[in-house]
């Protein structure tokens, strides 16, 4: 092992892809700075959810497909994906356009998801073969990862390993984030052995973080992700300065043939090895297809409709994988309604009502007075604000409320 690593790092095993660890160790991308970790506040048109994959798995097909203006260049050879590309993505949502045809809004507003392809791995980063430290850094950017899965056959599509292994492959990726993990965890526990604590709560902090890196080391040596560990509100708010990778959400897009949308894969075997996998790992899985993405893209909306229902699924990949961010991410979506304009927001679950009105503008949560609330299915069965206030569906709550997925506010301030 290289001067630095421990034997944590030997510990942790490595999947049959990859060559030895210190081989790998010193191409991770190690003492990355984290400039931005989930607001907590602030997530409308914000939330960033990082595509990943190895070469050839249909990561940036996926990419364009999901975001019009994708500018990633798709192509039957690794890297064609340098630097990551960014797209910002409307959420969808029916909701939206019932709630804005009986508002008569002028404007329609979705929420937004940014979507970022991001350049893949391969064995052997350290002699110079794929891109690992952009790829580390720019997972270290993002608030979710959507790690696109190889799980069909296809003689004309290269393999970069040489046969598709959805596990193999998964595998490589997530022991190079933990991998990073690990280090970090071994540099932040040795400057914690150096500080002293000015005070004693400042001791008592420092110990308390000590040991919630501790358990999540022993998590990462035995091939589980930082995520899988229990940590409480304290321990969890003193560990997210390290950004660990292993502690983003984590959603595995099974990249299935068409014919293995209708029955969400159930029938094949690498889309049951990868959920086996998945349920160990605290992530979702979630099947698509990138090719049949990239085709709704060129139809319009009554022909994609069709083309979906032809292929027996309801909807294409973009809402099945906004879903399981929001899952992932614990948030839901709040509107607005009127004359002007209808407007998604996303904020966190267990937000409440003044923190919801602070997404609009800070104002809002500053000088927050009340909120005036109606259940979205109350609201379209009442007809609105009036119809909903008359039939004793409209509350007004007050800087306890917590919102509820779904809900239509109005809110009250004063500043």
């Amino acid at each position: 092992m290289p001067s630095g690593s421990s034997a944590a790092s030997q510990q942790l095993k490595r999947p049959a892809a990859y060559g030895s660890p210190s081989t790998i160790l010193r191409s991770s991308g190690l003492g990355l700075i984290c400039s931005r970790g989930f607001r907590t506040t602030t997530v409308t048109c914000g939330l960033r959810t990082g595509i990943v994959g190895l070469p050839n798995v249909g990561k940036s097909t996926m990419f364009n497909a999901l975001c019009e203006n994708g500018k990633a260049q798709a192509a039957n050879f690794p890297f064609c994906t340098i630097e990551p590309n960014v797209g910002i993505v409307a959420v969808p949502d029916a909701r939206l356009a019932i709630l804005s045809k009986m508002s008569g809004s002028e404007k329609l507003v979705p929420t937004s998801v940014e979507f970022v392809d991001i350049a893949g791995l391969v064995k052997g980063a350290s002699k110079g073969e794929g891109l690992g430290n952009q790829f580390l850094a720019n997972i270290r950017e993002c608030d979710s990862i959507v790690q696109v899965v190889r799980c069909f056959e296809d003689a004309d599509v290269v393999h970069v390993a040489g046969k598709v292994d959805p596990v193999d492959d998964t595998d490589v990726i997530n022991f190079e984030l933990a991998l990073a993990d690990i280090t970090q965890i071994e540099r932040r526990l040795e400057r914690l052995k150096k500080i002293k604590g000015k005070t004693t709560d400042e001791a008592k902090k420092n110990e308390l973080e000590a040991g919630a890196l501790q358990r999540i080391m022993q998590a990462l040596e035995q091939n589980q992700p930082a995520r899988s560990v229990s940590l409480s509100e304290e321990e969890a708010e003193l560990v997210r300065g390290l950004c660990l990778l292993t502690m983003k959400p984590m959603i595995y897009a099974a990249n299935v043939a068409e014919e293995d949308l209708a029955d969400q894969g159930a029938t094949n075997s690498y889309v049951q090895a990868l959920r086996e996998k998945a349920a160990g790992e605290s992530c979702d899985v979630v099947v698509v297809s990138a090719q049949v993405e990239a085709e709704l893209n060129e139809l319009d909306k009554e022909e994609a409709a069709e083309y979906l229902a032809s292929l027996g699924v309801e909807e294409g990949g973009l809402g099945s994988l906004i879903s399981a961010t929001y899952r992932q991410l614990g948030l839901l979506t709040y509107f607005t309604t009127g004359e002007k304009e209808t407007r998604a927001w996303t904020i966190k679950a267990g937000f409440t009502a003044p923190q919801a009105a602070g997404v609009i503008h800070t104002d809002f949560e500053r000088g927050f007075i009340r909120a005036e609330t109606v259940a979205y299915d109350d609201f379209v069965t009442a007809g609105g604000f009036n119809p909903a206030k008359e039939k004793g569906l409209l509350r007004s709550e007050g800087k306890e409320y917590v919102v509820k997925e779904g809900d239509v506010m109005l809110f009250r301030f004063n500043v």
